[in-house]
């Protein structure tokens, strides 16, 4: 018994020394891993806070465009993105807004709303989205050589056939029918063939002088003479 009861003492001893020598290295690391864990737990909180926040001004903005109310729709969108710029919430809104600022012909603030989803998007779906509608402001502003530019790479594969679409759309209003035809002939192979827009390619295409037949594309009779 007095042996067991040296061998508890000597047990003892030795902790004492591990937790002099180590005790405060233990103390702050646990304490960092628990301020960590408070941290961590606060942020959520807050990006939850904010998401239902920007959820709820998003609706607003939604309301005001179906309402075709231009100016409220972009007030909404001014406070969403000065707010909540990181979230989709500000990316949808600014894509929403651009949309309906160009069909009311508001062409120099669409291209600020829609210039603003390219820059900061985080998809790339948003982005290749936010470059077509952005194009199509350009070149309603007559700004076609921006829009050759815009559209020169897509941003997301699922884009391409419609972005090269759009880039024919943009060397046709240039004059160039050579580089409009590449742009037609890539959009018409990337897009799905079951796509009913793919009829809508195949027309501008023979509008050039082109004739689709399956694979591969010859020039329409008459095209050479």
């Amino acid at each position: 018994m007095a042996q067991l009861d040296f061998e508890e003492q000597e047990q003892l001893d030795q902790l004492k020394a591990f937790w002099k020598r180590y005790g405060n290295f233990i103390l702050l690391l646990l304490i960092a891993v628990l301020g960590t864990y408070v941290a961590w737990n606060q942020w959520q909180s807050h990006l939850q806070g904010q998401s239902l926040q920007a959820s709820a001004m998003y609706d607003e903005l939604d309301s005001a465009v179906v309402a075709r109310d231009v100016a409220r729709a972009a007030q909404v969108f001014g406070d969403l993105k000065s707010r909540y710029p990181k979230t989709l919430f500000a990316q949808q809104a600014a894509l929403m807004v651009g949309k309906l600022q160009l069909e009311s012909k508001q062409l120099d603030e669409a291209q600020a709303s829609l210039s603003w989803a390219n820059d900061n998007a985080t998809s790339d779906e948003y982005k290749a989205l936010a470059r077509l509608r952005l194009a199509a402001v350009l070149m309603e502003s007559k700004k076609f050589d921006e829009a050759a530019l815009l559209l020169a790479v897509s941003p997301s594969p699922a884009f391409e056939g419609l972005i090269a679409d759009r880039r024919g759309d943009v060397f046709t209003a240039l004059e160039k029918p050579t580089e409009a035809i590449n742009a037609y002939q890539q959009a018409w192979k990337t897009l799905d063939s079951q796509l009913a827009y793919r009829r809508v390619v195949e027309g501008k295409l023979a509008a050039l002088g082109v004739l689709v037949v399956a694979e591969p594309m010859v020039p329409a009779s008459g095209a050479s003479q």
